[in-house]
């Protein structure tokens, strides 16, 4: 039950941590997102291309989209190479750093213009051995102690392939994600937050206001510094 509840607390820090961006990132991570999700929603309904998918509402607003032909005519044969790339970039992505794994979807994307929905599966593929390979590396390095030299330690490497795929995989689900969580947001009731009182800052402040005591050998002060007429 309790390893449960840990899974489900990583569940929540990871989806936190995808839209824990900058504003220009998180609004790119919403066009990808908008754009994945259709394109993989649209597979079991005709399987539309990643260009077609854009087409639609591009013409819907008034946007020429004669361009997007010779995208497509281009794209035909030649980006199928950008599969594997897209895997490798998928597991280049921590919590720190989530623009590859939005440019693993986009090169997947392009893939996909050439080699339909099985780009997906070629990326998959890339990002499996990838981690096999550096999982395999790690065995080694599971005994060792970091002082001062690079390793590869099995259990942090099993970590960051969780939360690199983790990352990768949520990423068509952000914008609607975002839309589920400012709907609910007025309804949901949260549970207080703990308030932390720092003692050493008010008693410092308490302090600050009180007047300085002379110590027994400090001189008295003055009451006035007028010669006294005698």
């Amino acid at each position: 039950m309790e390893g449960v509840k840990e899974q489900r607390r990583e569940l929540v820090r990871l989806c936190r941590c995808a839209v824990d961006r900058p504003r220009w990132q998180l609004g790119l991570a919403v066009v990808v997102s908008v754009w994945s999700l259709a394109w993989v929603a649209g597979q079991p309904f005709g399987g539309p291309s990643p260009v077609d998918v854009a087409r639609a509402p591009l013409a819907w607003a008034g946007v020429p989209v004669g361009w997007l032909d010779a995208v497509a005519a281009w794209c035909a044969g030649r980006t199928g190479w950008l599969a594997p790339v897209g895997g490798l970039l998928w597991a280049m992505t921590t919590t720190r750093r989530q623009l590859p794994a939005l440019g693993g979807w986009l090169a997947v994307m392009a893939a996909a213009q050439s080699t339909g929905y099985g780009a997906v599966h070629r990326a998959l593929l890339a990002l499996a051995v990838f981690l096999a390979v550096v999982g395999l590396a790690s065995i080694p390095g599971r005994r060792a102690f970091v002082v001062d030299r690079v390793a590869l330690i099995p259990g942090d490497v099993a970590r960051a392939a969780a939360t690199a795929v983790a990352l990768s995989a949520v990423v068509p689900l952000i914008a609607p994600g975002l839309v589920v969580a400012g709907l609910l947001r007025p309804y949901v009731t949260r549970p207080p937050r703990p308030r932390s009182e720092r003692k050493e800052e008010s008693s410092a402040g308490i302090g600050g206001a009180l007047p300085h005591q002379r110590g027994p050998g400090a001189e008295p002060v003055p009451v006035s510094s007028r010669p006294r007429s005698g």
